[in-house]
């Protein structure tokens, strides 16, 4: 091991305890070392005994493949180890489905021949499966494999806290207890879903580093979890007999002393890891488990600690969290975790600097006693500081005005006092999308909402506009009981309202205690404008276009209305920095869906970057519209992704950083790494469904279709009557299964019960009734389509004209469908007129023309498009356009062509596309030509779902 790979272990069938480390042992070296530690960390004796085989922990190697997941094999042949313990060995090793890099721990055969053994790592892995938290390293797979049990976690790249302390030595008491709070922010998640990890070590707990450097710590190995929910199995705390754990990082109560064993127990080996990384050392060092045990009862070396100068608050929270009676430490990981935030407030670098320069330049006894006192404050202010939850939402403004037109005003007042809480480093803001969900009038039950954002805090409001006067009312609310923290009216002029939103912001931060640098402070009192009506037009701009993009609406009719509205703003306003910024975005996002893919639309957004630019250069808000720019239009991904890191640093809260990361970093084809960008996007906009439809779709493309519809779950919970995405959810069978079922009892229930409805679905009822070969259904389907395309698989959108072609072909009717074919061609071919060079159009034109026998013009517009857009250059829409070659060649009688095409598009780690999912590759009729060809369907039963 060199210090930078995942450690895991734990065990049963010790004989002792290693004396240098205090790990467990079978087999002891010649002066009672741990024989692997000291091979594998660096500390050899002169006489360095072999290792055989179970000499610490250490299993034969079993076979190198197990299930899907192939063990990597280093530079000397032998199996990639990440760590052993006495009961299993870690792996390093690649799932070949989705071609990633994942942690395999591997459970011994003694232990995995007892059925009730095996039946209990399965109920831990799905335990510790289900703890969903950042500081956390989820189990995803479980199996079985001759004699063995085994299961699959979330590989950290990062480094083990052991590794770290023996590399470097005890680490600075700051960094020890940021690292410290971090895990027992995972202990507060693992409490609440009633899971105890047993094993809290510093060889369980992984540290790196996010791209700024800032620490993450990841807590490893639930393997020896036990289970203390409510609902779960009889029997389940029971899950070990004897001891279980790792004697130096293990409580009083895991020796067998009747105690429960609960989260105390947790906490108690975290105290032990706080421990060693203050001092190197464990608290209790012996050779046996009666030694440690023996040891527990009596007095801390407390004495190490203060050789060491380590603080007594922190050496007082130490013994807490070593008491040997579990009624003497914090009863919870949140209580926990709250003492611990008073320790990093109170011990953080820059507040004792503070202190030390005011000490210094106190020199008479009066202001001695005025530093001592005003240190005494700020002492109860850091500890109030440290217990405050400063996380926030900003609810919706009730409008008060008679002309119910001013309710874009009052949409633009919120969004501006959340826009400037966002901006401060020290509050985690909720955005806009998803608090505008509680815009009713209704009263509001605050509590609920504060939980289903993950909020303490809650901001509600109230604007009453009369003539050239304006009343803004805003109250603080902790959501957690309903008090009132804060509240204050503005009466002022109407001008005076964009210095109210300033003001109201500051007084928020102010009593939640938030700390704003000078360059906080600085963009929070910059004025959006001084123009009224010009931030009317801007406001409702911003509004229709995330309402209109989170409901499915006409997307380019609402987004074409929000130019001309920001247009006007700009026109009223020359110096509205963020309303070029909006309008740079809307041209954006115009030009690469494709719905006007023309150089006046990109030299329209260009211009508006450019004036953006002129008036902040260095705003983050221009940075985040550049990187829009560079991805959505020029796909330049490196420099979008230089310009995030930039708006990051001023965009703390914003979601849209870490959404367009996930993006830029799908098309980059790293599909793991963006899909856990989206998810922390996600915890600042917990309700936006469009959000979770893009989680959803990275699930797809990865093939995990479980997470795909459990994803999709989530978002009907939030918007249960949602018939779009009710009918992307009963799509997922066909996709997964080739059962088009689901999704046609779904369109028959929106046809009986919600026919207003049937044009979101009609697309749904066509597809679902070519897959299942009804020609009748389809006919049906067709008449009822309208405008609607029939079939949308990223930027290739099939319509009626095409369907009627598609179905005419199914039916054998040849002059039928060559008149529809003839229909889609004349209407594509002015698509491709106006955007030659738009790759996924030119696939289409491609499509239409194999349709109508075009043979050569199909291959070239085909092949043309396949060089416009390869997948090394957009790894999402790259794999679409060669997948609909694919088709082209198979529609033209050039089946290896097609073969060639498809094969590339299939592989693991390649994007999944709608078209190339088992279900349509089973039983869409684009694929009817390579029907009974070996090679397809090879390829088919190879994506085929595992029973």
């Amino acid at each position: 091991m060199n210090g930078k790979a995942q450690v895991a272990g734990g065990g049963s069938g010790i004989v002792g305890t290693c004396a240098t480390c205090g790990r467990p042992l079978t087999q002891v070296g010649p002066k009672g070392e741990c024989v692997r530690c000291l091979a594998s960390l660096g500390f050899l004796n002169d006489s360095q005994p072999s290792e055989a085989p179970g000499s610490c922990g250490r299993l034969m190697p079993g076979p190198l493949k197990y299930d899907h997941f192939e063990v990597e094999v280093g530079a000397d042949g032998f199996p990639n180890e990440l760590g052993a313990g006495a009961m299993a060995i870690t792996y390093r090793a690649r799932d070949t489905v989705l071609n990633s890099t994942v942690a395999l721990k591997v459970i011994d055969r003694k232990v995995a021949q007892n059925p009730g053994a095996r039946s209990r790592f399965l109920r831990e892995a799905r335990a510790a499966a289900q703890i969903h938290h950042p500081n956390v390293a989820r189990v995803s797979h479980y199996g079985q494999q001759e004699g063995e049990c085994f299961y699959v976690m979330e590989l950290v790249e990062g480094e083990t806290l052991e590794a770290k302390v023996r590399r470097e030595g005890p680490m600075p008491l700051a960094l020890a207890l940021e690292v410290i709070e971090q895990a027992a922010r995972a202990l507060v998640a693992a409490e609440a879903c009633g899971v105890v990890h047993r094993d809290i070590k510093p060889s369980n707990i992984m540290l790196e580093s996010d791209p700024s450097g800032t620490p993450i710590v990841k807590v490893i190995d639930y393997g020896i979890a036990k289970v203390l929910a409510p609902d779960a199995q009889s029997g389940a705390e029971q899950t070990h007999t004897g001891f279980i754990g790792t004697p130096a990082f293990a409580s009083p109560e895991q020796f067998g002393d009747g105690h429960k064993i609960d989260t105390r127990s947790d906490i108690y080996s975290l105290g032990a890891t706080f421990w060693y990384l203050l001092t190197g050392r464990v608290p209790f060092l012996s050779g046996s488990l009666e030694g440690i045990r023996a040891k527990q009862d009596k007095a801390l070396p407390v004495e190490e600690l203060r050789s060491l100068c380590v603080p007594g608050q922190v050496v007082g929270l130490l013994k807490s969290m070593l008491a040997p009676d579990p009624k003497d430490r914090p009863q919870s990981a949140r209580e926990l975790l709250a003492a611990l935030r008073r320790c990093c407030a109170r011990f953080n670098p820059e507040a004792r600097a503070r202190r030390r320069r005011t000490l210094l330049v106190q020199s008479s006894m009066a202001l001695t006693i005025v530093a001592i006192a005003l240190g005494s404050w700020w002492y109860q202010h850091s500890q109030s500081l440290a217990g405050r939850d400063r996380s926030i939402a900003v609810l919706p403004f009730e409008n008060l005005s008679s002309d119910k037109e001013n309710a874009y005003f009052t949409d633009g007042v919120q969004d501006e006092i959340l826009t400037d809480l966002a901006k401060i480093a020290d509050l985690k803001v909720i955005s806009r999308t998803s608090v505008m969900q509680y815009k009713s009038g209704a009263a509001r039950n605050l509590r609920k909402i504060g939980e289903e954002l993950g909020v303490a805090h809650v901001v509600e409001g109230s604007v009453q506009r009369a003539g050239n006067k304006v009343r803004v009312n805003a109250q603080l609310i902790d959501a957690r009981d309903d008090r009132h923290e804060w509240a204050e009216n503005y009466d002022r002029p109407i001008d005076d309202v964009f210095a109210i939103q300033s003001e109201i912001a500051k007084a928020i931060a102010d009593q939640l205690q938030a700390r704003l640098s000078p360059a906080e402070e600085n963009t929070i009192e910059q004025l959006p404008t001084a123009d009224v009506v010009a931030f009317e037009q801007y406001s409702k701009a911003k509004t229709l276009m995330m309402l209109i993009a989170g409901e499915g609406g006409p997307i380019d009719r609402a987004y074409k209305e929000a130019v001309d509205l920001l247009k006007s703003a700009t026109a009223r306003d020359p110096g509205f920095h963020p309303a070029f910024c909006q309008l740079a975005l809307a041209n954006d996002y115009l030009y690469a869906q494709g719905y006007d893919h023309t150089p006046e639309r990109l030299s329209a957004a260009e211009e508006a970057l450019k004036k953006a630019a002129e008036l902040r250069p260095d705003s983050a808000a221009t940075h985040l519209a550049r990187a829009q720019h560079l991805y959505h239009a020029l796909r330049d991904y490196n420099g979008a992704l230089s310009e995030l890191g930039l708006a990051r640093r001023g965009l703390p809260n914003d979601p849209r950083v870490p959404e367009l990361a996930g993006y830029i970093l799908r098309r980059q084809g790293k599909l793991e790494e963006g899909l856990r960008a989206l998810q922390q996007a996600a915890t600042l906009d917990p309700r936006n469904t469009d959000l979770l439809f893009q989680i959803s779709a990275s699930y797809s493309g990865l093939r995990r279709y479980a997470d795909m519809a459990g994803t999709l779950d989530r978002a009907l919970q939030i918007k249960p009557d949602d018939v779009v995405l009710g009918a992307i959810r009963a799509e997922v069978d066909l996709q997964w299964r080739a059962d088009p079922e689901p999704m046609c009892r779904f369109v028959e229930r929106v046809r009986s019960e919600r026919p207003e409805s049937l044009p979101d679905v009609v697309d749904n009822w066509f597809r679902c009734a070519l897959a299942k070969r009804d020609w009748a259904g389809a006919e049906q389907a067709l008449a009822a389509l309208g405008d609607n395309p029939f079939f949308a698989d990223g930027p290739i959108l099939l319509n009626r004209d095409f369907g009627e072609g598609l179905l005419a072909r199914c039916l054998h009717d040849e002059a039928r469908a060559r008149r529809g074919f003839a229909a889609a061609r004349a209407a594509q071919e002015q698509v491709v007129a106006k955007q030659k060079d738009y790759a996924p159009a030119l696939c289409l034109l491609g499509l239409i023309d194999a349709a109508l026998g075009n043979k050569q013009a199909a291959l070239e517009e085909g092949r043309r498009a396949t060089e416009l857009l390869p997948v090394s250059k957009d790894a999402l829409y790259g794999p679409i356009v060669s997948a609909y070659f694919a088709i082209i060649a198979a529609w033209v009688g050039e089946k290896n062509l097609a073969i060639e095409q498809l094969s590339a598009v299939v592989q693991p780690g390649v994007y999944a596309t709608l078209c190339t999912d088992y279900g349509y590759l089973k039983t869409f009729p684009f694929w009817d030509p390579l029907r009974r060809d070996p090679s397809f369907e090879k390829i088919v039963a190879s994506l085929a779902p595992k029973q």
